[in-house]
Parts: structure tokens; C-alpha cells; sequence
């Protein structure tokens, strides 16, 4: 017998709980992304190579998943739009983590991530243009917040930053979010029809082909340290943070989605003074705490505003285990 908590998939509250487990998935994936900064300065390597390594060790990571879920082949099957597509942001992704990277080391950090996080309000705005459903005006609040908490948390040390070498990080950060925005509302119509996990299959493989020159005339990984920074990048930090992302990017708004991914600097911050020693300031506290509270606000909107709600149809060939 049905326990009476019990929720059929056709039902009402199906919606629902997707969409919980897709809030979820990508708050799991941003938090995960918080310690990339780390892992990028113990690889040792120049941001290209570091980019690359990232982008090869999530290929192969990727590949075995694929495989193991006989995905691989959906591939064929695809219309010439659709590979284009795949190919498309494989490209972005390259230029959108390669800019990123380069900008930690001509400006401050914080100021990258500060223009960095521009990005999600550029996927917020543009979403209604992208996926063809009703902007949500609900968003605007939570989107706010997120965006308050992380100037907050980054804006002291970003404003000590000055000269032409930092305005040439900052431009570099800046051209990443426009990158980013462009690249998660494409991957969002993909995902209508291919599998998350070959998404970001094809998205690293092509990232890894476009930046494979860097490995020949760019320093490596620094010692055995830095071979396994890159390694964990790779598998934890792209192949099942991407699996993680795209997995709830499927269930969710791609702007409710970005106001999650604002976790990031949170987490960063976290990880920063847990294993760096890196102190935390009251303005930090504080713009934690708008972050979070942006992330609960979403938690709560409930279903988009559209009749048939956030979630997109199942991938080509009825398979819907996209999610890890």
C-alpha cells in the first residue's frame, strides 16, 4: 500500500519536488565551485594549463559516465543545430574559464569574482528571451540580495584595486560573466534535448581540444601536489559539480538558478578561512547572509509563473536520468 506522503509522478507535487531536487543540485555544484580558487593556486601551473588540465581530467571522467549510461551513442542521433550547439559552448567554456583564470593574476581576486558575478544577473534578465517563458519579476528581491551580499563580501578588497594592469583584469572578469551568461542559457535549451551528462561531456572535450596548444608553451603543474590540484579540479570541481548543475539547471529556471550560484564567493570565503587561515570580517557575515537569504527566497517562489512550469521535456529517446 501507497504511503499517503507517497507523491506519483503525475501528480500536482511532482513539479515540485523536482524542482527541490533541482535547487538542490545546483547549490550542492556552487558549493563545490567555491574551492576552485584554492585548488587553482596549489596546481602551480599558468591559468591556461591549469584551465586545460581541469578540462581534460573532466573529459575523461565524463567519458566513463557516459559510457557507463550508454549515452554516448545518442550522439548520431542528434540534428546538426543541436552538435553545433554542443560545439558552441565547449568553445565558450574555454574562453569563459581561460579569461576568468587570466584575470586572477592581472587584478585582485576579488575583484574578478565581483565581475564575475555580474554574470547571473545578465542569465536573470535574459532568460525570459532565451527559454521562452515569462520573465518572474519574483526573482528581483532574491537576485538583489545575492548580488549585495557578494559586493559586500568582495567590494573592500576590489575597490584597493587600481592602475591599468587591474582594469585589464577587471575587463577580463567582466567579458567572463557575459561569457558565463551566454553559455548557461544555451546549455539550458540543449538540456531539453540531450542528457545533462553528455552535455558536459561534449562541452569539456571541445574545451579541452581548443585549449590544448596552451600545454606546449605554458609551465605545468607544479610536482606531484599539483598533478592531483588539477586531478580533483577535473573530477569534483567540473566533472560532478557540471553533472550537478546541468542535472538541476533541467528542473529549475536558469534564473532561479543563478541566484543559487551566488553561494560561490560564500563558499569560497568558508573554505578560504578553513584551510588558508584567511580571517572572516563582520562585512563578510553580513554578506553571507544576504546570499543565503537571496538562496531561501528562491527555495520558496515555488513554480514559474509559465502553466507548464520550469521543467523541460526528457531528453531525446525517453532517457531522463540526467541528474548524478
Amino acid at each position: 500500500m501507497a504511503s499517503p506522503h507517497s507523491v506519483s509522478p503525475g501528480s500536482p507535487a511532482a513539479p515540485e519536488r523536482d524542482r527541490a531536487r533541482g535547487l538542490v543540485a545546483v547549490a550542492a555544484a556552487a558549493t563545490i565551485w567555491g574551492s576552485v580558487a584554492l585548488f587553482a593556486r596549489w596546481s602551480g601551473a599558468a591559468p591556461f594549463v591549469t584551465v586545460f588540465w581541469r578540462v581534460a581530467f573532466a573529459t575523461a571522467a565524463l567519458l566513463v559516465y557516459v559510457l557507463l549510461r550508454g549515452q554516448l551513442g545518442l550522439l548520431t542521433h542528434l540534428d546538426r543545430r543541436t552538435l553545433l550547439g554542443l560545439v558552441l559552448v565547449g568553445i565558450l567554456l574555454a574562453l569563459g574559464w581561460a579569461a576568468l583564470f587570466t584575470a586572477f593574476t592581472w587584478t585582485t581576486v576579488a575583484t574578478a569574482i565581483l565581475l564575475n558575478y555580474i554574470g547571473p544577473v545578465f542569465v536573470a534578465a535574459f532568460t525570459p528571451l532565451a527559454t521562452h517563458v515569462p520573465s518572474d519579476r519574483r526573482i528581483i528581491i532574491p537576485l538583489v540580495l545575492a548580488l549585495f551580499g557578494t559586493a559586500v563580501i568582495v567590494g573592500p578588497q576590489a575597490l584597493n584595486a587600481t592602475g591599468s594592469r587591474n582594469l585589464f583584469g577587471a575587463l577580463l572578469a567582466f567579458a567572463a560573466a557575459i561569457i558565463y551568461a551566454i553559455t548557461v542559457l544555451i546549455t539550458k535549451r540543449l538540456l531539453a534535448e540531450v542528457p545533462a551528462g553528455l552535455v558536459a561531456f561534449t562541452q569539456q572535450a571541445v574545451a579541452t581540444v581548443v585549449l590544448l596548444p596552451a600545454v606546449f608553451l605554458l609551465p605545468g603543474p607544479s610536482g606531484a601536489a599539483g598533478w592531483v590540484s588539477v586531478a580533483v579540479l577535473g573530477v569534483v570541481h567540473t566533472g560532478l559539480a557540471v553533472l550537478l548543475f546541468f542535472g538541476g539547471l533541467r528542473l529549475v529556471r536558469a534564473d532561479h538558478a543563478a541566484v543559487l550560484s551566488y553561494i560561490e564567493p560564500v563558499a569560497a570565503v568558508i573554505f578560504a578561512a578553513l584551510l588558508l587561515a584567511e580571517p572572516l570580517s563582520w562585512y563578510t557575515a553580513v554578506g553571507g547572509a544576504a546570499v543565503i537569504a537571496g538562496g531561501v527566497m528562491v527555495g520558496r517562489l515555488g513554480g514559474a509563473p509559465s502553466p507548464q512550469g520550469p521543467v523541460l521535456p526528457p531528453p531525446a529517446g525517453g532517457n531522463q536520468a540526467t541528474t548524478q
